[in-house]
Protein backbone atom coordinates (compact mmCIF):
# COMPACT_ATOMS: atom_id res chain seq x y z
CA UNK A 1 0.00 0.00 0.00
CA UNK A 2 1.03 3.58 -1.05
CA UNK A 3 1.80 6.46 1.44
CA UNK A 4 -0.75 8.17 -0.10
CA UNK A 5 -3.32 5.23 0.31
CA UNK A 6 -1.91 4.10 4.07
CA UNK A 7 -2.48 8.13 4.92
CA UNK A 8 -6.29 8.24 3.91
CA UNK A 9 -7.31 5.35 5.57
CA UNK A 10 -5.79 5.90 8.76
CA UNK A 11 -6.95 9.34 8.55
CA UNK A 12 -3.31 11.09 9.15
CA UNK A 13 -0.81 13.10 7.16
CA UNK A 14 1.81 11.42 5.66
CA UNK A 15 4.15 12.49 7.70
CA UNK A 16 2.47 10.69 10.50
CA UNK A 17 3.18 7.80 9.15
CA UNK A 18 6.81 8.45 9.43
CA UNK A 19 6.12 8.92 12.66
CA UNK A 20 4.91 5.76 13.12
CA UNK A 21 7.69 4.49 11.61
CA UNK A 22 10.17 6.21 13.70
CA UNK A 23 8.20 5.02 16.86
CA UNK A 24 7.79 1.11 15.90
CA UNK A 25 4.09 1.37 15.29
CA UNK A 26 4.11 0.52 11.53
CA UNK A 27 6.92 -1.08 9.21
CA UNK A 28 8.03 0.50 5.96
CA UNK A 29 9.17 -1.14 3.01
CA UNK A 30 11.30 1.08 0.52
CA UNK A 31 10.64 0.32 -3.13
CA UNK A 32 14.47 1.41 -4.56
CA UNK A 33 13.34 1.08 -8.10
CA UNK A 34 10.55 3.14 -7.98
CA UNK A 35 11.95 5.21 -5.14
CA UNK A 36 8.88 4.98 -3.10
CA UNK A 37 7.82 3.46 0.51
CA UNK A 38 4.93 0.94 0.82
CA UNK A 39 3.38 -0.09 3.80
CA UNK A 40 1.71 -3.41 4.44
CA UNK A 41 -1.83 -3.33 4.46
CA UNK A 42 -2.24 -5.61 7.15
CA UNK A 43 -0.46 -3.27 9.63
CA UNK A 44 -2.66 -0.30 8.27
CA UNK A 45 -6.25 -2.10 8.60
CA UNK A 46 -4.80 -3.26 12.07
CA UNK A 47 -3.90 0.42 13.56
CA UNK A 48 -7.08 1.70 11.50
CA UNK A 49 -9.43 -0.87 13.54
CA UNK A 50 -7.92 -0.33 16.85
CA UNK A 51 -4.69 2.07 17.20
CA UNK A 52 -1.90 1.51 18.85
CA UNK A 53 -2.16 0.99 22.92
CA UNK A 54 -0.26 3.51 25.12
CA UNK A 55 2.92 2.60 26.41
CA UNK A 56 2.92 0.75 29.90
CA UNK A 57 2.46 2.72 32.61
CA UNK A 58 5.39 4.06 35.55
CA UNK A 59 5.58 2.26 38.34
CA UNK A 60 4.74 5.84 40.05
CA UNK A 61 2.06 6.24 37.56
CA UNK A 62 -1.62 5.71 39.53
CA UNK A 63 -3.41 2.96 37.27
CA UNK A 64 -6.86 2.20 37.01
CA UNK A 65 -8.93 -0.37 35.43
CA UNK A 66 -11.45 1.01 32.60
CA UNK A 67 -13.24 0.02 30.13
CA UNK A 68 -14.44 3.36 29.00
CA UNK A 69 -11.69 4.79 26.64
CA UNK A 70 -8.94 3.66 25.06
CA UNK A 71 -6.03 6.09 23.67
CA UNK A 72 -4.87 5.07 20.51
CA UNK A 73 -1.72 6.64 18.33
CA UNK A 74 -3.54 9.65 17.53
CA UNK A 75 -7.44 9.25 18.57
CA UNK A 76 -9.64 8.03 21.53
CA UNK A 77 -11.24 4.60 21.27
CA UNK A 78 -14.79 4.76 22.71
CA UNK A 79 -16.01 1.17 24.47
CA UNK A 80 -13.44 0.09 21.25
CA UNK A 81 -15.02 2.04 18.39
CA UNK A 82 -13.22 4.70 16.59
CA UNK A 83 -14.28 8.32 17.58
CA UNK A 84 -13.53 10.00 14.46
CA UNK A 85 -15.78 7.15 13.01
CA UNK A 86 -18.61 8.08 15.69
CA UNK A 87 -18.25 11.83 15.18
CA UNK A 88 -18.83 11.05 11.47
CA UNK A 89 -21.97 9.10 11.64
CA UNK A 90 -23.40 9.57 14.86
CA UNK A 91 -25.08 12.63 17.45
CA UNK A 92 -24.01 13.48 20.81
CA UNK A 93 -26.49 11.41 22.68
CA UNK A 94 -26.05 8.23 20.56
CA UNK A 95 -22.25 8.37 21.71
CA UNK A 96 -23.12 9.35 25.50
CA UNK A 97 -25.17 6.49 25.66
CA UNK A 98 -22.63 3.99 24.35
CA UNK A 99 -20.29 5.59 26.47
CA UNK A 100 -22.78 5.23 29.61
CA UNK A 101 -24.26 1.79 28.70
CA UNK A 102 -22.35 -0.06 25.73
CA UNK A 103 -25.88 0.33 24.02
CA UNK A 104 -25.80 2.32 20.82
CA UNK A 105 -28.77 3.97 20.75
CA UNK A 106 -30.16 7.93 20.52
CA UNK A 107 -32.32 8.27 23.66
CA UNK A 108 -33.23 11.75 22.86
CA UNK A 109 -34.48 14.65 22.63
CA UNK A 110 -33.58 15.06 26.92
CA UNK A 111 -35.72 17.27 28.69
CA UNK A 112 -33.89 18.73 31.87
CA UNK A 113 -36.28 18.65 35.38
CA UNK A 114 -38.80 21.42 35.10
CA UNK A 115 -38.55 22.83 38.49
CA UNK A 116 -34.67 22.51 38.26
CA UNK A 117 -34.43 23.75 35.39
CA UNK A 118 -36.41 27.09 36.51
CA UNK A 119 -34.14 27.34 39.68
CA UNK A 120 -31.21 27.22 37.70
CA UNK A 121 -32.34 29.88 35.77
CA UNK A 122 -33.32 31.94 38.38
CA UNK A 123 -30.14 31.40 40.15
CA UNK A 124 -28.19 33.82 37.21
CA UNK A 125 -30.89 36.57 36.86
CA UNK A 126 -28.60 38.83 39.14
CA UNK A 127 -25.04 37.53 37.16
CA UNK A 128 -24.07 40.57 35.00
CA UNK A 129 -24.70 40.45 31.88
CA UNK A 130 -21.47 39.91 30.79
CA UNK A 131 -20.82 36.54 32.71
CA UNK A 132 -18.92 34.24 30.27
CA UNK A 133 -21.27 31.20 29.20
CA UNK A 134 -18.55 28.94 30.91
CA UNK A 135 -18.63 31.00 34.21
CA UNK A 136 -22.40 29.79 34.60
CA UNK A 137 -21.92 26.13 34.02
CA UNK A 138 -21.11 25.17 38.02
CA UNK A 139 -24.07 27.36 39.01
CA UNK A 140 -26.15 25.82 37.09
CA UNK A 141 -24.96 22.41 37.37
CA UNK A 142 -24.93 22.99 41.56
CA UNK A 143 -28.61 24.48 40.91
CA UNK A 144 -30.05 21.73 39.28
CA UNK A 145 -29.02 18.85 41.86
CA UNK A 146 -31.55 20.90 44.47
CA UNK A 147 -34.44 18.61 44.90
CA UNK A 148 -33.58 16.08 42.22
CA UNK A 149 -35.10 12.48 42.99
CA UNK A 150 -32.29 10.52 41.58
CA UNK A 151 -29.79 12.72 42.78
CA UNK A 152 -28.92 9.75 45.56
CA UNK A 153 -29.04 6.86 43.42
CA UNK A 154 -26.05 5.43 42.29
CA UNK A 155 -27.18 2.58 40.11
CA UNK A 156 -26.58 1.76 35.87
CA UNK A 157 -30.28 2.84 35.48
CA UNK A 158 -30.58 5.98 36.90
CA UNK A 159 -27.25 8.30 36.54
CA UNK A 160 -27.79 7.29 32.84
CA UNK A 161 -31.26 8.90 32.96
CA UNK A 162 -29.74 11.44 35.43
CA UNK A 163 -27.20 12.66 33.15
CA UNK A 164 -30.01 13.26 30.48
CA UNK A 165 -31.54 15.61 32.55
CA UNK A 166 -27.91 17.35 33.58
CA UNK A 167 -26.86 17.54 30.14
CA UNK A 168 -30.10 19.34 28.78
CA UNK A 169 -30.74 20.94 31.80
CA UNK A 170 -26.95 23.08 31.65
CA UNK A 171 -27.57 23.89 28.09
CA UNK A 172 -31.41 24.67 28.38
CA UNK A 173 -30.46 27.08 31.33
CA UNK A 174 -28.30 29.05 29.53
CA UNK A 175 -29.57 31.91 27.80
CA UNK A 176 -31.09 31.96 24.88
CA UNK A 177 -29.28 33.47 22.11
CA UNK A 178 -31.87 32.75 18.72
CA UNK A 179 -34.07 30.15 18.07
CA UNK A 180 -33.16 26.35 18.30
CA UNK A 181 -32.96 24.64 14.76
CA UNK A 182 -33.91 21.43 16.68
CA UNK A 183 -34.11 19.37 19.46
CA UNK A 184 -30.97 18.12 19.97
CA UNK A 185 -28.20 18.94 22.46
CA UNK A 186 -25.88 20.45 19.45
CA UNK A 187 -29.13 22.35 18.02
CA UNK A 188 -29.87 23.70 21.60
CA UNK A 189 -26.73 24.29 22.62
CA UNK A 190 -26.02 26.56 19.26
CA UNK A 191 -29.25 29.07 20.14
CA UNK A 192 -26.90 29.67 23.09
CA UNK A 193 -23.85 30.68 21.44
CA UNK A 194 -24.93 32.74 18.75
CA UNK A 195 -27.50 34.91 18.09
CA UNK A 196 -26.86 34.77 13.98
CA UNK A 197 -29.79 32.62 12.12
CA UNK A 198 -29.43 29.23 10.96
CA UNK A 199 -27.30 29.95 8.04
CA UNK A 200 -24.55 31.98 9.63
CA UNK A 201 -24.26 29.84 12.49
CA UNK A 202 -22.38 26.51 13.14
CA UNK A 203 -24.88 23.43 11.86
CA UNK A 204 -25.48 21.54 14.87
CA UNK A 205 -24.27 18.50 12.99
CA UNK A 206 -20.50 20.10 13.34
CA UNK A 207 -21.62 21.12 16.93
CA UNK A 208 -22.22 16.97 17.14
CA UNK A 209 -18.94 16.44 15.77
CA UNK A 210 -17.35 18.98 18.28
CA UNK A 211 -19.24 17.46 21.18
CA UNK A 212 -18.59 14.03 19.91
CA UNK A 213 -14.38 14.14 19.50
CA UNK A 214 -14.39 15.82 23.01
CA UNK A 215 -16.80 13.29 24.80
CA UNK A 216 -14.01 11.46 26.69
CA UNK A 217 -10.55 11.16 27.02
CA UNK A 218 -9.79 8.39 29.13
CA UNK A 219 -7.50 9.65 32.25
CA UNK A 220 -7.51 13.55 31.64
CA UNK A 221 -7.02 15.32 34.58
CA UNK A 222 -11.03 16.34 35.00
CA UNK A 223 -11.94 13.00 34.83
CA UNK A 224 -9.63 11.83 37.41
CA UNK A 225 -10.97 14.22 39.58
CA UNK A 226 -14.93 12.97 38.73
CA UNK A 227 -13.51 9.76 39.53
CA UNK A 228 -12.24 10.71 42.83
CA UNK A 229 -15.16 12.18 43.88
CA UNK A 230 -17.38 9.02 42.59
CA UNK A 231 -14.96 6.76 44.30
CA UNK A 232 -16.16 8.15 47.59
CA UNK A 233 -20.07 8.05 46.09
CA UNK A 234 -20.48 11.61 45.53
CA UNK A 235 -23.64 12.44 43.79
CA UNK A 236 -23.44 12.76 40.38
CA UNK A 237 -23.69 16.20 39.95
CA UNK A 238 -21.06 16.28 42.42
CA UNK A 239 -18.85 14.55 39.89
CA UNK A 240 -19.25 16.98 37.06
CA UNK A 241 -18.54 19.83 39.83
CA UNK A 242 -15.22 18.18 40.23
CA UNK A 243 -15.02 18.02 36.66
CA UNK A 244 -15.83 21.81 35.88
CA UNK A 245 -13.25 22.53 38.77
CA UNK A 246 -9.96 20.72 36.93
CA UNK A 247 -11.30 21.62 33.41
CA UNK A 248 -11.22 25.21 33.66
CA UNK A 249 -7.62 24.95 33.57
CA UNK A 250 -5.67 26.36 30.81
CA UNK A 251 -3.43 23.50 29.93
CA UNK A 252 -6.91 21.37 30.30
CA UNK A 253 -10.09 22.65 28.61
CA UNK A 254 -9.09 26.41 28.55
CA UNK A 255 -6.42 25.68 26.53
CA UNK A 256 -8.76 27.02 24.07
CA UNK A 257 -8.95 30.15 24.85
CA UNK A 258 -5.61 30.93 24.48
CA UNK A 259 -6.37 29.82 21.04
CA UNK A 260 -9.18 32.24 20.35
CA UNK A 261 -6.61 34.77 21.82
CA UNK A 262 -3.94 33.94 19.14
CA UNK A 263 -6.42 33.56 16.08
CA UNK A 264 -7.63 37.59 16.91
CA UNK A 265 -4.40 38.40 16.93
CA UNK A 266 -3.90 38.07 13.35
CA UNK A 267 -5.98 39.17 9.80
CA UNK A 268 -4.07 38.20 7.19
CA UNK A 269 -2.02 35.07 6.28
CA UNK A 270 0.98 37.36 6.70
CA UNK A 271 0.42 38.55 9.48
CA UNK A 272 -0.23 34.99 10.94
CA UNK A 273 3.51 34.20 9.73
CA UNK A 274 4.66 36.98 11.40
CA UNK A 275 3.06 36.35 14.83
CA UNK A 276 4.10 33.05 14.58
CA UNK A 277 7.67 33.84 13.95
CA UNK A 278 7.59 36.83 16.83
CA UNK A 279 6.37 34.21 19.31
CA UNK A 280 8.87 31.92 18.12
CA UNK A 281 11.54 34.57 18.43
CA UNK A 282 10.69 35.41 22.69
CA UNK A 283 10.59 31.27 22.80
CA UNK A 284 6.87 32.13 23.67
CA UNK A 285 4.63 28.47 23.33
CA UNK A 286 2.09 28.30 20.31
CA UNK A 287 -1.28 27.54 21.62
CA UNK A 288 -3.17 25.23 20.20
CA UNK A 289 -0.61 22.86 19.28
CA UNK A 290 1.26 20.15 20.31
CA UNK A 291 -0.23 17.71 22.76
CA UNK A 292 1.08 15.72 26.15
CA UNK A 293 -0.46 11.98 24.19
CA UNK A 294 -0.45 12.05 20.26
CA UNK A 295 2.38 13.56 17.85
CA UNK A 296 -0.56 14.19 15.54
CA UNK A 297 -3.74 14.75 17.83
CA UNK A 298 -6.17 13.35 14.97
CA UNK A 299 -9.37 15.08 16.77
CA UNK A 300 -8.09 18.54 15.54
CA UNK A 301 -7.13 17.65 12.27
CA UNK A 302 -10.93 16.12 12.14
CA UNK A 303 -12.21 19.00 12.95
CA UNK A 304 -10.39 21.11 11.41
CA UNK A 305 -10.64 19.64 8.23
CA UNK A 306 -14.38 19.95 8.33
CA UNK A 307 -14.85 23.73 9.19
CA UNK A 308 -12.25 24.34 6.18
CA UNK A 309 -13.79 22.09 4.09
CA UNK A 310 -17.31 24.11 4.77
CA UNK A 311 -15.42 27.80 4.98
CA UNK A 312 -12.42 27.96 3.09
CA UNK A 313 -12.79 31.86 1.92
CA UNK A 314 -13.23 32.46 5.07
CA UNK A 315 -10.48 35.19 6.64
CA UNK A 316 -9.84 33.24 10.13
CA UNK A 317 -9.45 30.02 7.62
CA UNK A 318 -6.76 31.06 5.71
CA UNK A 319 -5.22 32.83 9.24
CA UNK A 320 -5.55 29.27 10.57
CA UNK A 321 -4.29 27.95 7.83
CA UNK A 322 -1.14 30.11 7.62
CA UNK A 323 -0.33 29.33 10.98
CA UNK A 324 -0.50 25.84 10.68
CA UNK A 325 1.79 25.37 7.35
CA UNK A 326 4.04 28.18 9.19
CA UNK A 327 4.48 25.50 12.36
CA UNK A 328 4.70 22.57 9.50
CA UNK A 329 7.87 24.28 7.69
CA UNK A 330 9.37 25.21 11.23
CA UNK A 331 8.47 21.01 12.45
CA UNK A 332 6.84 22.47 15.12
CA UNK A 333 3.84 20.16 16.94
CA UNK A 334 0.90 19.82 15.08
CA UNK A 335 -2.45 21.85 15.81
CA UNK A 336 -4.42 20.17 18.32
CA UNK A 337 -8.24 19.80 18.83
CA UNK A 338 -7.90 23.31 21.33
CA UNK A 339 -7.01 25.18 17.77
CA UNK A 340 -9.46 23.77 15.69
CA UNK A 341 -12.73 24.78 18.50
CA UNK A 342 -10.79 28.27 18.82
CA UNK A 343 -11.01 28.04 14.74
CA UNK A 344 -14.72 27.37 15.40
CA UNK A 345 -15.52 30.31 17.60
CA UNK A 346 -13.72 32.89 15.31
CA UNK A 347 -15.60 31.59 11.99
CA UNK A 348 -18.94 31.49 12.98
CA UNK A 349 -18.12 34.11 15.51
CA UNK A 350 -19.00 32.95 18.81
CA UNK A 351 -18.44 33.99 22.37
CA UNK A 352 -15.16 34.01 24.09
CA UNK A 353 -14.59 30.94 25.70
CA UNK A 354 -16.96 28.70 23.26
CA UNK A 355 -14.51 26.36 23.03
CA UNK A 356 -14.07 25.79 26.54
CA UNK A 357 -18.37 25.66 27.32
CA UNK A 358 -18.17 22.76 24.02
CA UNK A 359 -15.52 21.14 25.61
CA UNK A 360 -17.19 21.31 29.44
CA UNK A 361 -20.42 19.56 27.81
CA UNK A 362 -19.18 17.41 25.81
CA UNK A 363 -17.02 15.84 28.77
CA UNK A 364 -19.76 15.45 31.04
CA UNK A 365 -20.43 12.67 29.58
CA UNK A 366 -17.45 11.19 30.38
CA UNK A 367 -16.83 11.92 33.88
CA UNK A 368 -20.28 10.28 34.26
CA UNK A 369 -19.51 7.17 32.31
CA UNK A 370 -16.52 7.14 34.56
CA UNK A 371 -18.40 7.75 37.52
CA UNK A 372 -20.79 4.73 36.77
CA UNK A 373 -17.22 2.63 36.86
CA UNK A 374 -16.77 3.91 40.45
CA UNK A 375 -20.02 3.50 42.00
CA UNK A 376 -20.14 -0.14 40.49
CA UNK A 377 -16.18 -0.95 41.79
CA UNK A 378 -17.15 0.65 45.42
CA UNK A 379 -13.22 0.29 45.84
CA UNK A 380 -12.10 4.50 47.01
CA UNK A 381 -9.24 5.91 45.28
CA UNK A 382 -7.06 7.03 48.06
CA UNK A 383 -2.97 7.92 46.57
CA UNK A 384 -0.37 8.10 49.20
CA UNK A 385 2.75 11.21 49.62
CA UNK A 386 5.79 10.29 49.71
CA UNK A 387 6.79 12.86 52.19
CA UNK A 388 10.05 14.97 51.76
CA UNK A 389 11.67 17.15 54.12
CA UNK A 390 14.08 20.11 53.54
CA UNK A 391 17.92 19.04 53.82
Amino acid sequence: METGAAAQRLGVRPETLYAYVSRGVLRRHYDPRRRRSLFDPVDIERLARRGRPRRRPAPTEIVIESAVTELGDDRPYYRGLDALQLADTSRFEEVAEWLWTGDRRDTGPWVARPEGLAAARLAQRHLPSGTPVFDRLPIIVSTLAIGDPLRTRRDAESVPALARGLIAGMVQALPQRSEPAGDSIAALLRSRLTGHPADRGPDPALLDTALILLADHELAASTFAARVAASVSADPFAVVGSGLGVVSGAMHGGASVAAERLLAEADTPAAAIQLVDDRLRRRDRIPGFGHAVYIVDARGTHLLDRILALHPDHPKAAVAEAIRDELRIRRRPAANIDFALALLGAVYDLPPGSGETLFAIARTAGWLAHALEEYTAGTRIRPRAIVTRNR
